[in-house]
Formats: C-alpha cells, structure tokens, sequence
C-alpha cells in the first residue's frame, strides 16, 4: 500500500510502497506523534525511513492491495 507523509515546512512528501497492514502503520505514526519519538516504517524494498514524530503534519495510508495486474508477475 501507498503511504504519504507530510513533513512540517518541507514542500515535497515521503511516498513510500509498505507491505504492513493499514493498522499497523497508523499504530506506528500514533506512537510516534503521542511521545514524539521516530517513526520509523519499511519500504517494499528494505529501506527503512525515520521521521521525527514531532515534525509529522499529515500521514495519508492508502487501500490495501489485494494483488496487481500486469506482465510484471509472469
């Protein structure tokens, strides 16, 4: 799934493509902004991002995917 991450008085997002679930990314950007500790997430690919749970403006989780379409799974 898609998520976005909006950084305080940064123009651009972090998008990045997660294999958690929906709950546990929301679970991770609560604790992170409740204490103000890192939230940290892996991508699809392995890489881990940090942001800092006090400079977090908006977290946007996208649909789940249940599988893709295309010639990429053959």
């Amino acid at each position: 799934m898609e998520v976005k991450i909006g950084v305080r008085d940064i123009p651009r997002d972090i998008v990045l493509e997660s294999e958690d679930s929906a709950d546990s990314v929301a679970n991770a950007v609560e604790a992170a902004i409740s204490s103000g500790s890192l939230l940290r997430l892996k991508d699809d690919k392995g890489r881990t991002i940090v942001v800092p749970g006090n400079l977090i403006g908006y977290v946007e989780i996208g649909a789940e995917e249940t599988r893709r379409v295309g010639f990429g799974t053959i």
